[in-house]
């Protein structure tokens, strides 16, 4: 499993993953990432589309305060 610091600052590159988990209700949930395989944390207000479990989307990483976080999620 890779670590937060195995990824630049600031992860230009688009990532794609699939939606493992979200919770609507506690606007949170993980995508799992077809890189790496690692679970990325999400938070609702880093949506641009609505998500469900197992949608397949596309998403940039950002470092947030407890490890890597998923941020511009678009559905593919």
């Amino acid at each position: 499993m890779r670590k937060a610091q195995d990824f630049p600052k600031h992860a230009a590159a688009l990532q794609t993953g699939t939606v493992k988990f979200f919770n609507e209700t506690k606007g949170f949930g993980f995508i799992k990432s077809d890189s790496s395989g690692d679970d990325i944390f999400v938070h609702v207000s880093a949506l641009i589309d609505q998500i469900h479990e197992n949608d397949k989307v596309r998403f940039s990483i950002e470092h947030g305060r407890k490890g890597l976080n998923a941020v511009n999620i678009k559905l593919l």
